[in-house]
């Protein structure tokens, strides 16, 4: 990704001094026109602007223990939890850099390819935002989160955690048919075209989340499909299918069945979730 990074950057014009933990990959770029430091201390020495993209929170410690931050404007697109950014972020304030943190919503093909629909969601300082708002935005487009350092990786995570729980939906789905007689490559549109159809539930979720009214807009009562999980065990025993990526929810479904009402949609669950 770093790498990714970098090549968008130079580009779009822009002057460029890189360093990697691993130094034949840093010494690709230089054929790109970058300049190559030897050490960490060396690449923020050169410029104000220092985008850091490393395998972890830890690397980032390491990679700049020691290293003067005084006047610098760190910005951090390394995949971490809240918690860290935020840590990570005094940890910059403390040294006499402006701190902001990253989350890309992005594969590095989807790198400098506007079209590809990439972007990074950023938290912290937003000075330093606006400030740099046109350079951060080449590789990939912006989603400003809010001055709590931790909102980025919050939003990359919640996302993230969504897609999750979409790939398990669809492995299981297709778990379903594995023995059958039935071409996965002709199920997969329907399966898709069907994600698809479902996502713009998502906005009804978050009105009735802010309402407080789980009644609202409902057009599958929660006690109606609690009525139906059955089948779609039975089902998946009769398909030798394992039902353990589905029973959670159903059980999370019943027990919010049984502490709320039949009338509301599916959104109680997610206070039951909410520790």
């Amino acid at each position: 990704m770093g790498t990714a990074l970098a090549r968008a950057w130079r580009a779009a014009g822009h002057p460029l001094t890189v360093w990697n933990r691993t130094p034949a990959r840093a010494a690709a770029l230089a054929a790109e026109g970058a300049q190559v430091a030897d050490t960490a201390a060396e690449a923020v020495a050169a410029n104000t602007l220092i985008v850091v993209c490393l395998l972890d929170d830890a690397s980032v410690a390491d990679a700049l223990n020691g290293i003067d931050l005084t006047g610098k404007d760190l910005v951090n697109l390394t995949t971490g939890n809240p918690a860290q950014a935020r840590d990570r972020a005094a940890w910059a304030r403390e040294r006499g850099a402006r701190y902001l943190d990253g989350g890309i919503m992005a594969v590095p093909p989807m790198i400098g390819v506007p079209e590809a629909g990439g972007y990074v969601f950023y938290s912290g300082s937003r000075d330093l935002f606006e400030q740099h708002h046109k350079t951060l935005g080449v590789p990939a487009g912006t989603h400003y989160t809010g001055e709590d350092d931790g909102f980025a990786a919050l939003h990359d995570v919640a996302l993230l955690s969504a897609m999750y729980g979409m790939f398990a939906g669809a492995a299981h789905a297709f778990a379903l048919i594995r023995k059958e007689d039935i071409d996965p490559t002709a199920f997969a549109p329907l399966l898709a075209d069907w994600l698809v159809a479902m996502a713009p539930a998502v906005h009804q979720t978050a009105d009735q989340l802010r309402s407080g009214d789980y009644t609202k807009g409902v057009v599958s009562r929660l006690a109606m499909q609690v009525a139906g999980t059955p089948t779609f065990l039975s089902t998946a025993e009769q398909q030798g299918v394992s039902p353990e990526l589905l029973s959670p929810y159903f059980a999370l479904m019943r027990r919010r069945l049984a502490e709320g009402s039949g009338e509301e949609d599916l959104t109680g669950v997610i206070d039951l979730l909410v520790r």
